[in-house]
Order: C-alpha cells, then structure tokens, then sequence
C-alpha cells in the first residue's frame, strides 16, 4: 500500500458516491455532520467500497435488506459505520487474516486492505455484532 497523499476533503460526498456504486441492495446514508477529513481520497473510496460491498453480501446471505451508513464527530475524531442486516460475525478471531474467507471466490483481502489503509491515515477499523439487531456493523475511526 503506497503512503496515503493527504489532502482536506468533506466526507459526506465520498460516503454518498460511494453508497450509489453498489447496486444490489438499497444503501441508505444518514444525515450527519459537516466533517473534513484530510485523507487520500482514492484509498478512502476504496476502502468504503469494500465495506459496503461486505455489507450488501451479508444482506443478501439473507435474501436482501439495507446497508446504513453513519457518521458522528467526536471530540478528537469522526466515526464511520457502515451496518448491514445479515446474520452477524461468527467467528471474529479470522477477520483480518490475510486470504481468510468465508465467502465462495472470495480473495481474503479486502477487509485486509481497510484496515491498512484505516491505519496509514492514523485511524483504526474494527467489526462487530450489531447488539440491537441483527447484523454487523463496521466502524472506522479518523483523526480530525
């Protein structure tokens, strides 16, 4: 993974374009507020592609449901979830092993990839069962 070339860039448009690039599933992102974040814009798109993608797999595991997509400002950070309606993490001790899938013809590095690309920006990504419903829900960290 080359080093991230950080430039300021608002969230909300990169979250949006990103959200109408997946087609199977509705993708739904939520209001939240006006955030700039200075990232690399390629890395960051490429890492919400894989977890939307992750998301809408796991809703359609299932038949179908939505992704929703959120973020918050905290004091010294922005929040990004990404959730989905799919049956949830089994066995979260493989997420972030390299070429580990459960997926048929999955490659194993996608969520790999987030999270180096989560770190390169100083951030962090972690999984995790959604506790109010069903589901799993994906939440990367960024210094603001």
């Amino acid at each position: 993974l080359p080093a991230p070339k950080l430039s300021p860039v608002v969230l909300k448009p990169i979250l949006v374009r990103v959200a109408g690039l997946e087609t199977r599933v509705p993708v739904a992102v939520k209001p939240g507020p006006d955030v700039t974040v200075s990232v690399d814009t390629d890395q960051m798109e490429q890492l919400f592609i894989n977890l939307i993608r992750n998301a809408a797999d796991a809703c359609l595991e299932m038949g179908g449901g939505t992704v929703h997509v959120g973020w918050r400002r905290t004091r010294h950070a922005v929040e990004i979830w990404v959730d989905d309606e799919g049956l949830g993490l089994s066995n979260t001790a493989n997420l972030f092993v390299p070429f580990f899938t459960t997926k048929p013809g999955g490659s194993g590095i996608g969520l790999v990839l987030c999270r180096q690309i989560a770190e390169a920006h100083e951030g962090s990504l972690k999984l995790e069962n959604r506790p109010e419903t069903r589901g799993a829900r994906a939440t990367l960290s960024l210094p603001v």
